[in-house]
């Protein structure tokens, strides 16, 4: 039986009791909500697949995922223990969390390549990264502190080249010599549909960007007092992320659309068929075995990289920010 989702956006949830006693219900499973960074996608399609086809109630699990929206905080939620679990969307978000004392760790990434993109029109005189220095972008609030800061830091990239990203597509198909900030599974698509032609796509980890993507992160009390019901949820996610991106979809994007009634098939199946042939998720020849893996060396890149560049102190714990020990193995 497919339990209820709580389809809210995120403003306020009953906090978990302090001691992690975790409640059950009627049938004994031990109730967890898991926040997620944006409305119900194919980018989260893993954890909707997960719920759909029971995966988390065989690990003993009733899971309720919380629809986010571009107010959500999942680190305070985490902090305030309103959540047990949530998205972290790059490698900024554990390291901030560190950064702030805020207890909670990444337990897995799902996108071993974050989807991060920048794009311009199809017929733009643009090939590569370098050719867009000094050149308006239009990225969003949250990226001034998370992608921008590689892009200054690695290719020298100035704010003064920032231009607000609005949720409306209409600035960059309304202007040829426009380049925008987006998501490889969103936007490149939508621009095709619109004007019948691809956008040029330039996917930031092509470049060197080293963050990991949509990561599930838990408060630190959890992870040290409950590691069964980490382990739990990290494995039944993993499953069913392996189903949605190399087996039969159709649930969790039935769920999908389900609670989110702006999202439609046909984008959700572009979405995924671009998860598998850029390998965001894992590579052709492992076919899913390797979902969910974090390694000390990207962790360490990316600190190092980050901290050179002024963005944290050198001397920042940085281990703190993530743990191996539900994910198996550390390359």
């Amino acid at each position: 039986m497919i339990k209820k989702i709580l389809i809210i956006f995120i403003i306020t949830l009953s906090a978990c009791s302090e001691e992690n006693n975790f409640e059950k219900d009627d049938d004994g499973l031990v109730k967890i909500t898991f926040a997620t960074d944006w409305k119900a996608q194919a980018e989260q399609g893993g954890f909707y697949q997960a719920l759909a086809s029971g995966f988390y109630e065989e690990k003993g699990l009733n899971v309720e995922i919380i629809q986010g929206n571009s107010n959500v905080n999942v680190p305070r939620l985490i902090a305030s223990n309103s959540v047990e679990f949530g998205i972290g969307s790059n490698s900024f978000i554990p390291l901030n969390m560190v950064e702030n004392n805020i207890p909670g760790k990444a337990v897995m990434a799902v996108f071993q390549k974050d989807p991060q993109i920048i794009m311009t029109h199809s017929d733009s005189n643009i090939e590569n990264i370098k050719d867009m220095i000094g050149l308006p972008i239009m990225i969003s609030d949250a990226s001034i502190g998370a992608f921008w800061l590689w892009l200054k830091s690695k290719y020298g990239f100035e704010d003064s080249q920032i231009r607000k990203k609005t949720f409306s597509l209409a600035p960059f198909l309304s202007n040829k010599s426009s380049i925008q900030q987006g998501y490889l599974t969103s936007e490149p698509y939508l621009v095709e549909k619109e004007i019948g032609q691809k956008p040029k796509v330039f996917l930031l980890s092509d470049y060197g960007y080293p963050s990991y993507g949509a990561m599930v992160i838990s408060s630190s009390k959890i992870i040290e007092n409950n590691p069964d019901i980490v382990r739990s949820f990290v494995e039944a996610s993993i499953e069913g992320w392996e189903q949605y991106i190399y087996g039969d979809p159709s649930l969790g994007n039935e769920l999908i659309i389900s609670v989110n009634n702006e999202m439609k098939e046909d984008i959700l199946l572009q979405a995924i068929k671009k998860i598998r042939d850029y390998e965001l998720i894992s590579d052709e020849v492992s076919k899913g075995n390797n979902i969910g893996q974090m390694t000390n060396k990207q962790w360490e890149d990316f600190f190092k990289i980050m901290s050179k560049n002024g963005v944290y102190k050198t001397d920042l714990n940085w281990q703190k920010s993530f743990t191996l020990e539900f994910i198996g193995k550390e390359n």
